[in-house]
Formats: C-alpha cells, structure tokens, sequence
C-alpha cells in the first residue's frame, strides 16, 4: 500500500499522526459469585471505571477492549485508573490491562510521540 498518503486519508484509516491507542481487559470472576454480583460489577464498571474516564467499552463480561468514547487515544493516566479500579474490586480474583495498544491495528506498533 502507498505510504505517501494525504492527510485525509491517514486520518480516515487512522494511520500516523491519527493513530488510536486503547487496551485490552481479562477479568476472572471468583467462582463462587452469583450472575446478580456480576451484573452489579458491571453496572458499576461501566458507570465509574468507563463513563467517569470518558472511556468505552466493547467486549463481554470477562474480556474486552477500552477506547475513548469519541476520536482519539487513550492516555496511560486512563489506563491507569482503570486499572487501579480494577484491582480495588473484590469480586475479582485477577485482572489483566494491556499496555497501549493501536486500537484500529493491534498489530503495528505505537507511533513515537513526536
């Protein structure tokens, strides 16, 4: 593929200076929590780990991906309190962040902050 593009169209692709960041969650449930507990913890979740960070998430109960709820990246400020979140929770036995990831191609690498 050209890597001359314009700039409309890095942005469109959300290539270069466009990229998106955002990452990854693995939650494990204690075994023994009842389905009203883990509906509780999400409810919770998606109200002071997600909406309060302005973050979105997409995925289902024990795994997904973080990424801002409008256009752009995801500060590792956010992920951080996420993950401090995360880890405040009883009702867990682990929870896995990612580092920052390309959200729109995982598999590049992070561009450097120019």
């Amino acid at each position: 593929m050209a890597t001359n593009r314009s700039q409309r169209l890095r942005k469109k692709l959300c290539v270069d200076e466009f990229q998106e960041l955002g990452f990854e969650l693995n939650l494990d449930f204690k075994e023994d929590l009842a389905e009203e507990a883990i509906d509780a913890f999400l409810d919770a979740f998606l109200k002071e780990a997600m909406e309060a960070n302005g973050l979105g998430y997409v995925g289902g109960d024990d795994y997904g991906l973080v990424c801002l709820q409008k256009r752009g990246s995801v500060s590792e400020e956010q992920r951080a309190a996420v993950e401090a979140w995360l880890k405040a929770r009883t009702e867990l036995n682990s929870a896995e962040v990612s580092p920052l990831l390309d959200v729109w191609y995982p598999e590049k690498p992070i561009n450097p902050v120019a």
